[in-house]
């Protein structure tokens, strides 16, 4: 598609992706709980956002957006469930037309996974991946239900004579423990980048891999030793962001999921059913999963630098979406979109190339990657794609604050668990606002972010905020408009 013209070798690209992890899971996003000094020293060689939003609170439509550039309508890739069209093209496969070696381990997640319709593997359209290492979870093996015969991580454990095994911890119903630190997914992923690293190291083409963890995504199970030790601080860490009678005047689906449990059904996610001991145990496990991403973060790390490689890497670390993990008496994920629930890490570094230990505060959108790493390697952008590339903000052309006036996110059915067809909302955010739409009804949200960063009082149906609700849901009106699918690109006058 694009032809290689560059007479130096273009850097490496190192992309890691966790699952379901939210924006404040880490010490440099002043986290006092995790042990996160890997990650910490990646921020201080880059740039970390401080306001990164992925365009969906769920994996599929999320994973399809930073892939191509694209919003989750425009993809047409929407809902989990669902199969992106064999016609969007991803970052990936432009890259690996330009000369670059792809690779992956861990999960993709673009096209549907469920046991019911993917024996194997999930169905794969042109991604430009020539190693792919796939496993979409960790799971004990059923052949009368699931049989992923291809999941790698189960075939790794076979080769180690184990398999995959979680139980519940002390008793608990909301966490479990499961594998050892070194037969954990999260492991294996890592394993997995850093023999491709490696093999790569000597060979003149340019590399991209997609390390794809699952974790700190549900359920909550970790190793045993990455839990226990937060046993003994778990009374200091702090209970959910809920304030009681806060859900009266928002969305349906929040008040059912408070009263029913997560997905609306999840019984032991009821939140007033759970103890403050269970809160904490369950936000306990949460950032001991990452503890483990932040110990494996610095094997790559530490391989880019055995291997010369480091200054010649670009690095980033993100996540697909975050998790409510009780925030407003809500488990997990759905139709919300509080920052706690779209809001994610990122951080990118490039050695000697790009801006060092600097945090941005620009709106940012993660469909901005995709564009933002075909400029950094001197190629064009692709004419479909409607991310807004941050490669000025990175170098300094521009200022590191500035990027977006406003960011979008999208749910529009996407999870078949909530069995709510109506459920289509679009989300706006400002620099002091947001407003969710919740549309078909005259239900909505509207926070006002500077003096109610928790987002716990609704201002959709005060009357002092009228013109700030038009004005939010003009903007939207334009941010829909001007984000339909640029292609096809007219040929004719008319």
């Amino acid at each position: 598609m694009y032809e290689n013209t560059a007479n130096a070798k273009r850097p490496n690209i190192l992309w890691i992706c966790t699952d379901q992890q939210r924006y404040d899971t880490l010490g440099c996003y002043g986290n006092r709980f995790v042990k996160t000094p890997n990650l910490d020293r990646l921020a201080q060689s880059g740039v970390r956002f401080n306001m990164a939003y992925s365009q969906s609170p769920v994996c599929t439509p999320s994973r399809a957006s930073f892939l191509t550039g694209r919003y989750p309508r425009t993809t047409r890739c929407r809902q989990n469930g669902q199969s992106i069209p064999e016609d969007e093209v991803l970052v990936t496969k432009i890259l690996a037309d330009a000369g670059y070696n792809c690779g992956l381990s861990g999960k993709l997640h673009i096209s549907a996974c469920h046991s019911s319709v993917c024996k194997t593997t999930e169905r794969r359209i042109k991604d430009g991946y020539s190693v792919f290492y796939w496993s979409h979870h960790p799971e004990k093996e059923d052949v009368t239900n699931s049989n992923w015969a291809n999941n790698e991580y189960n075939l790794w454990l076979r080769e180690n004579g184990l398999k995959y095994e979680r139980q519940p911890y002390k008793g608990s119903k909301h966490v479990q423990v499961s594998m050892p630190p070194q037969y954990q997914h999260s492991t294996w992923c890592v394993n997995k980048a850093i023999s491709f690293i490696e093999a790569n190291a000597s060979y003149e083409n340019p590399w991209l891999f997609s390390v794809n963890i699952y974790d700190p995504h549900h359920a909550f199970d970790p190793s045993p030793e990455y839990l226990e030790r937060y046993m003994e601080q778990l009374n200091e860490i702090p209970l959910p962001n809920y304030v009681e009678g806060e859900l009266d005047n928002k969305p349906h689906y929040q008040i059912d999921e408070f009263k029913n449990g997560a997905y609306n059904n999840d019984k032991r996610f009821i939140y007033k059913d759970m103890t403050e001991y269970d809160h904490r145990l369950v936000r306990a496990a949460y950032w001991a999963m990452i503890d483990l991403i932040d110990e494996q973060v610095g094997r790559l790390l530490d391989s880019l630098e055995k291997t010369g490689q480091m200054d010649n890497t670009i690095v980033i670390f993100t996540s697909d979406h975050g998790e409510m993990l009780g925030d407003h008496g809500i488990y997990m994920k759905g139709p919300h979109f509080y920052d706690c629930s779209v809001r994610v890490p990122l951080i990118i570094s490039y050695p000697g190339t790009i801006k060092q230990g600097v945090v941005s505060n620009a709106l940012v959108e993660l469909i901005d990657l995709a564009p933002t790493l075909l400029e950094a390697v001197g190629l064009e952008v692709y004419p479909g794609m409607q991310g807004k590339s941050m490669w000025d903000l990175l170098n300094g052309k521009s200022h590191i604050d500035e990027h977006r006036q406003d960011i979008m996110s999208e749910y529009y059915n996407a999870m078949p668990s909530h069995k709510d067809p109506n459920a289509f909302l679009t989300m706006l955010r400002n620099e002091q606002y947001k407003m969710v739409c919740e549309h078909g009804t005259d239900m909505g949200e509207l926070y006002d972010m500077e003096n109610d960063p928790n987002e716990t009082k609704n201002l959709w149906y005060d009357e002092s905020h009228a013109n700030i609700k038009y004005v939010m849901l003009k903007g939207m009106c334009d941010r829909l408009a001007w984000t339909c699918d640029p292609l096809p690109i007219r040929e004719a006058r008319y």
